[in-house]
């Protein structure tokens, strides 16, 4: 996520990031490159002007070069005021009226509409403990009806039907009627999509959100299509007064435009970010996460609810109850640990919240570390008897042979895995033992080269 602006901010910012002194004109020549770069990731540019305004501003008027650390006063300024551009905190939803609490979800077609309705159901019944109905008002296309009733019976919530011969606004109320007999407590609106903005269909949504009166209306808007999401976001707030943003499609946008774009454009809080194709790939957004993010500094925060929500805690326990009896780590364990880096988004995914690690996490994606570690890795271990996953130390020559051709792999690879999960059950002994976890951390650390700008070696199979 934002990789293209987090390389080249980190690359301008990193000429004052270590200098004893700054001057006026290396702030100058630093926030031409910033400007530059935010240019470059598609923000719009009266958003760039006041950006590097308030920068050049604070960073003169703090008088910087008189600080201890100039440089990191400065990329401290520069945080802050991407935070700043958009919004200071998350901006939860207003959940707080008689029920159900009606929700309506308004976006241009190919934007993931529908599948955001169903990823904020799951995250409003799951995290919120909400009972939640969706329902549709696409009239036009019986696709987009069948779609959500579908993703509905996935998520585990309730579905309105809904048929193309009625009217949106008659649909819709009888769906606020029905969550009320029901006693839900939230009533999601899927409406329709188009292409462009057109009269017709800005009437129509209009009437729809007169009629019903929403206590939220998210603008769904995809993240890729960069300022222009903040553009068509401020013609749907000029008809429908939006109460915030969901971006889409977040983890596939490298620039960051749209991000950094629809709060300055709109004066509306991006409240969610879709950051996958799967239903539970919904984050709330955080701007001082993402400002974090952006710098190269990491989100750790993310990454802590993000292991509280995703990780097994009775496996982790059962290892941890394991290890403190002397058990070893044997290789059904190892592949426990791969099954749970999957469920936490891979590697790549985890390295990019960690501070310093952003290069890295990049690395490891264009490599495509995950299909080359994980499923060859589990591939392998599959391969093996329940007695050789028990006790690696038996697999001699002929066993190895077996295994690599029922993974379809080759010897080195095997030996590679065994290596590695050698490794894994030294750390593993450390924990096992009294103030374990600091020993893990500092043979962790050592792993990798100072300063975090590599791969631990022989860490990834090429």
């Amino acid at each position: 996520m934002f990789e293209s602006l987090q390389d080249r901010l980190s690359h301008s910012l990193k000429t004052v990031t270590g200098q004893a002194r700054l001057s006026e004109e290396n702030i100058e020549d630093t926030l031409r490159q910033v400007r530059m770069a935010l240019l470059e990731a598609d923000v719009a540019l009266s958003v760039v002007k006041d950006f590097v305004g308030k920068v050049r501003e604070k960073a003169l008027g703090m008088d910087v070069s008189q600080s201890l650390n100039p440089g990191q006063q400065f990329v401290k300024i520069v945080q802050d005021e991407l935070q700043g551009m958009m919004g200071e905190a998350n901006d939860a939803l207003n959940l707080a009226t008689k029920p159900p609490a009606v929700i309506l979800m308004a976006g241009l077609q190919g934007a993931g509409k529908t599948t955001s309705v169903a990823k904020l159901a799951k995250y409003l019944k799951e995290k919120e403990k909400k009972s939640v109905s969706v329902v549709s008002v696409d009239v036009y296309r019986p696709a987009a009806i069948k779609q959500l009733e579908t993703l509905a019976g996935e998520v585990g919530v309730r579905f309105f039907p809904s048929t193309t011969e009625q009217k949106p606004v008659a649909i819709a109320r009888a769906a606020i009627d029905d969550a009320r007999k029901q006693f839900v407590d939230v009533l999601l609106v899927d409406t329709a999509g188009r292409l462009t903005i057109d009269d017709a269909m800005m009437g129509e949504i209009v009437d729809l959100h007169r009629a019903i009166k929403p206590i939220e209306t998210l603008f769904v808007v995809d993240a890729m299509t960069g300022q222009d999401a903040a553009t068509t976001a401020k013609a749907f707030d000029e008809a429908l007064d939006l109460t915030g943003v969901i971006l889409t499609k977040a983890d596939a946008d490298t620039r960051g435009g749209a991000a950094l774009s629809v709060r300055a454009i709109t004066g509306k809080p991006i409240k969610f970010l879709g950051v996958g194709e799967k239903v539970d790939a919904l984050e709330p957004f955080h701007p001082d996460r993402i400002a974090s993010r952006i710098l190269g500094m990491g989100d750790v925060l993310s990454l802590i609810e993000e292991a509280e929500q995703k990780l097994d805690r009775k496996k982790a326990e059962k290892l941890a109850s394991k290890l403190k009896r002397g058990k070893g780590f044997d290789l059904e364990d190892f592949r426990d640990q791969l099954q749970q880096m999957k469920n936490m988004g891979g590697i790549s995914s985890m390295l990019e919240k960690l501070p310093g690690m952003g290069n890295v996490a990049q690395m490891a994606e264009k490599a495509n570390v995950e299909n080359t570690v994980f499923v060859q890795m589990e591939s392998i271990i599959n391969s093996m008897t329940p007695r050789e996953r028990r006790s690696p130390d038996i697999i001699n020559g002929s066993r190895k042979r077996r295994i690599t051709q029922g993974s379809g792999t080759q010897i080195q690879d095997l030996n590679r895995l065994l290596k590695q999960h050698k490794q894994m059950q030294k750390m593993m002994k450390k924990v096992g033992k009294k103030g374990g976890m600091a020993k893990l951390m500092r043979g962790m650390g050592g792993m990798m080269p100072p300063g975090g700008g590599g791969l631990p070696p022989g860490g990834f199979p090429r």
